[in-house]
C-alpha cells in the first residue's frame, strides 16, 4: 500500500454534497490566507468584507459569487482555481513535513511552494485537456528501492531506458519529461517538490542555489517518481524519513554522474586528482559536492582527500575551463520543458488560449511582444 503526505484537503468534490462543497471551498481560502501571513480582516479589508463574513466564508456557511471569488484569489495572489479545485496527493516535498496552522515561516514557505506546484500541475492539466500537451507514460520502476544499492540500480536502469548509458545529460528538464514527469524551475522557497495527478506528474525546482544543486534537486523529485513515493512501504516500514531521502539521493547521484564513469578513469596511487574530478563535475553538471560524494562512494577518493578538496571549491572559470569555456545552460534561468513549450504554442495559434495567458504558462520565458503580430488579440475564444 502506497500513502501520501496530505498536503491538504484531499478530497473529491463529485462525491460531495452543495453544502460540504462550500466547506472544502472555505477551508482551502482559509489554509490559502494563512499561508500568505494574513488575517481575516486583512484579507476582509482588501476585498472591502467585514471579518466576520471571511469567517463565515472559511466556515462554508457563506457563499461567494464569481467576482467576489476573484477579488479574494487576487488578494491572496494565487488562481482561482486553485480555492476551487481539490489539492491532489503530494508525491515528495523536500524539506519537514509542516503544521497545518501555518503558524511559522517556515510553514508559510512551505505552503507557497504548494502553491506553485499546484498551480503548475493545473497548468499542465489545462494543456493536457486542450489536446497539446501529451505527456509520456510515467517510467515507474517494478523494482523496490529499499537501499542504496538498489536506487542507485534503477538510476542505471532508467538511464539505459532513455538511452544516455554513460553519457552526460545535457538537459534534466528534457529527461524528466521523457520520464513522464514536467519540471518547472523558478522562484519559489525551499528546493523543490512533486505531485502526482493521474497519469500527469509534476514538480518544481527552486532556483535558489547553483544549477548543480538545482539539477540535483530535480534529479531527486524524479527519484520520487520512479521508485515511488516517499513514504512507500517499499522503501522499509521502519525507515525514517530522512533514511528515505538517502536513498532517493543515492539515486539522484547516480542518474547525474554514474559510479562506472568514476571507476573507468586512470587514476594514482593516491587516488583520484581534483583536476580530473573537475573535469568530470564539469562534463556531468554536477554540483562539487555530489562529485566528491560520488568518488567516495566508488573509493577513488579517501575520506581525508574529500575533506581537502570540499575546502576549496572550483570557481566558474576552472569548470568552464575544463570544458574548453563551453556554456552550461542547463538549468540557468527560468525554464518550462520544451514540449510543454510546444503545447502552449500550439494551444495560440489553436486560439484556445489568449496570448497574455500563453504568456503566463510560459513562465517568463517569453513577452508580449515575442509573439507574433497576427495573435495579438486578447479575446477569449
Amino acid at each position: 500500500m502506497t500513502a501520501f503526505a496530505p498536503l491538504g484537503i484531499l478530497c473529491d468534490y463529485r462525491n460531495m454534497t452543495e453544502d460540504e462543497e462550500w466547506r472544502a471551498i472555505g477551508e482551502r481560502l482559509r489554509r490559502t490566507r494563512l499561508i500568505a501571513g494574513m488575517s481575516q480582516a486583512e484579507l476582509g479589508k482588501q476585498v472591502d468584507l467585514d471579518r466576520t463574513m471571511i469567517a463565515k466564508i472559511e466556515a462554508g456557511t457563506r457563499r461567494i459569487g464569481a467576482l467576489e471569488l476573484t477579488q479574494i484569489s487576487g488578494a491572496l495572489r494565487v488562481p482561482v482555481g486553485y480555492l476551487l479545485e481539490p489539492l491532489p496527493p503530494v508525491l515528495s516535498r523536500r524539506g519537514s513535513v509542516v503544521d497545518e496552522d501555518f503558524d511559522s515561516e517556515i510553514a508559510q514557505e512551505s505552503g507557497r511552494l504548494e502553491i506553485v506546484l499546484t498551480t503548475w500541475l493545473g497548468d499542465l492539466r489545462q494543456l493536457v485537456e486542450l489536446g497539446t500537451l501529451r505527456p509520456q507514460p510515467l517510467l515507474v520502476s517494478k523494482r523496490s528501492a529499499d537501499s542504496d544499492g538498489s536506487a542507485r540500480e534503477i538510476a542505471l536502469w532508467v538511464r539505459e531506458v532513455l538511452g544516455y548509458r554513460f553519457d552526460p545529460i545535457d538537459s534534466l528538464v528534457e529527461l524528466c519529461e521523457r520520464a513522464g514527469q514536467f519540471v518547472l524551475v523558478t522562484e519559489v522557497p525551499g528546493e523543490g517538490a512533486s505531485v502526482i495527478d493521474g497519469d500527469i506528474a509534476a514538480a518544481v525546482v527552486s532556483l535558489s542555489g547553483d544549477p548543480g544543486r538545482r539539477r540535483a534537486t530535480a534529479a531527486h523529485e524524479l527519484g520520487h517518481l520512479v521508485v515511488g513515493d516517499e513514504y512507500s512501504n517499499d522503501l522499509g516500514v521502519h525507515a525514517s524519513r530522512a533514511e528515505r531521502e538517502e536513498v532517493i539521493d543515492a539515486f539522484a547521484a547516480e542518474l547525474l554522474l554514474p559510479s562506472q564513469v568514476l571507476t573507468s578513469i586512470d587514476v594514482g596511487m593516491s587516488g583520484i586528482s581534483r583536476s580530473q574530478l573537475v573535469r568530470l563535475a564539469a562534463r556531468y553538471r554536477v554540483s562539487w559536492s555530489l562529485a566528491l560524494r560520488q568518488a567516495a562512494h566508488v573509493g577513488v577518493l579517501d575520506p581525508d582527500a574529500q575533506r581537502a578538496m570540499a575546502r576549496i571549491r572550483p570557481t566558474r572559470s576552472e569548470f568552464l575551463d575544463a570544458l574548453g569555456w563551453a556554456p552550461q545552460p542547463d538549468l540557468e534561468s527560468i525554464r518550462v520543458p520544451p514540449n510543454y513549450a510546444h503545447a502552449v504554442m500550439e494551444a495560440l495559434q489553436r486560439s484556445a488560449i489568449t496570448p497574455s495567458r500563453a504568456v503566463e504558462l510560459m513562465r517568463g520565458q517569453i513577452r508580449l511582444t515575442d509573439l507574433p503580430a497576427d495573435d495579438e488579440t486578447d479575446d477569449e475564444p
